[in-house]
């Protein structure tokens, strides 16, 4: 499970995936929960992108945040 042995002192390369991959889930979590909550300030047209299939989608990019979440919580050192 989560142990901080696992994130000592990395390599620039290391550290800077590890930025990336929490900046990305970030995004997921934020386009996921804006198109559930907030789809007014997106502007988006009910006839061309109904509620449902807004809702869905929202539903998958949560989804697919919290594997990723999972997946960089659950990483080993690789050496």
């Amino acid at each position: 499970m989560f142990s901080l042995k696992y994130f000592k002192q990395k390599s620039p390369q290391q550290r800077f995936l590890f930025i990336l991959g929490v900046f990305m889930i970030l995004i997921f979590l934020t386009l996921g929960i804006m198109l559930v909550f907030f789809s007014d300030l997106l502007s988006l047209d009910p006839e061309k992108f109904p509620t449902k299939y807004r809702i869905a989608f929202a539903v998958l990019l949560l989804i697919y945040a919290g594997i990723r979440f999972g997946r960089l919580i659950n990483q080993k050192d690789i050496q």
